[in-house]
């Protein structure tokens, strides 16, 4: 079942991966896997994926590795509408010059964390932090997802920053992906700009989220088991509680960092030693670590396709 984004392309919807970033030896971007990987995820039947996220080590990432990356996915035949771009960025004016970047390569989807370098900033700050960013883009094409993710950034976005963002830019707040691990919170933004996407990042949360209108999920745990992801869209009955089950499981296998961990999965998955590779200061999960977890998920998940 194919969840696209929206016809009047205003919001991202259905099933996105927060891609993996794939590293050679040297530290920079594998673009050759990147690209293999984006391609085999909407090959099984993702709708889209996100590059330089919180899964894909986003903030470790210069904005021209990230444009570049871009640009070897849309070179491989990658659709510009199944590209979102994380534009996080300590400082806005690099944020702003990111983001007027990937709209002229074709891209719409944007994710902005909040400004994550202050831990004691007002509402009224992160609403005009994220104003100044939206003006200075100055491009009605764009269509940006707000991004909650308070355990890594340290900063949560108030659900009232996210209806008076809607409020003031239309369209062009176009989403919220909540990553915060609470479902409250999916239930609180739901309330706060019923107008707005809002897409899950907790896995085992899909599912009930999906059933309280959420538009759907940009998640990390697609890069492994993107079957046991799209299952959790079953509309409901024994398919949807199992498929519950299976990815409150499934999420149980990852021990320490997620994107190491995650990682060292991918690893063993594909016999493919080199995703295990991360960027300081992440420090690789073990080789070990991943073969195990591997087998776990393989008794929890037999029919995922990876390619």
């Amino acid at each position: 079942m194919q969840h696209p984004i929206a016809p009047d392309g205003d919001r991202i919807a259905g099933h996105w991966t927060a891609a993996a970033t794939p590293l050679q030896a040297s530290g920079a971007v594998d673009q050759h896997r990147l690209a293999a990987h984006a391609a085999g995820l909407l090959e099984v039947g993702c709708d889209g994926v996100l590059l330089f996220g919180t899964t894909g080590e986003g903030t470790s990432f210069s904005a021209a590795e990230r444009l570049s990356a871009v640009e070897a996915l849309l070179h491989a035949g990658i659709p510009a509408s199944s590209i979102a771009l994380g534009i996080g960025m300590p400082a806005l004016p690099d944020a702003v010059g990111l983001a007027r970047s990937a709209l002229r390569l074709g891209l719409a989807h944007m994710l902005a964390l909040p400004p994550y370098f202050y831990r004691d900033v007002t509402d009224a700050g992160l609403t005009e932090a994220f104003a100044l960013l939206i003006d200075g883009i100055d491009d009605a094409r764009l269509r940006l997802a707000l991004y909650n993710i308070p355990q890594v950034s340290g900063v949560a976005l108030p659900p009232a920053t996210a209806a008076a963002l809607r409020a003031r830019y239309g369209v062009l707040v176009a989403g919220v992906k909540d990553s915060s691990g609470r479902f409250d919170s999916v239930l609180a933004y739901r309330e706060a700009a019923p107008a707005l996407a809002i897409l899950v990042g907790h896995e085992p949360d899909i599912a009930r989220a999906l059933r309280a209108g959420a538009a759907g999920t940009i998640c990390g745990l697609s890069n492994i088991a993107p079957g046991a992801v799209r299952a959790m869209f079953a509309s409901g009955g024994n398919a949807a509680h199992h498929a519950e089950a299976d990815m409150t499981a499934i999420a149980g296998l990852i021990r320490g960092p997620f994107v190491p961990a995650l990682k060292a999965i991918m690893a063993a998955q594909r016999g493919d030693a080199a995703w295990r590779r991360v960027r300081a200061p992440l420090v690789a999960a073990s080789e070990a670590y991943g073969a195990e977890a591997l087998q776990s998920l393989r008794r929890l998940a037999p029919d995922q396709r990876i390619t």
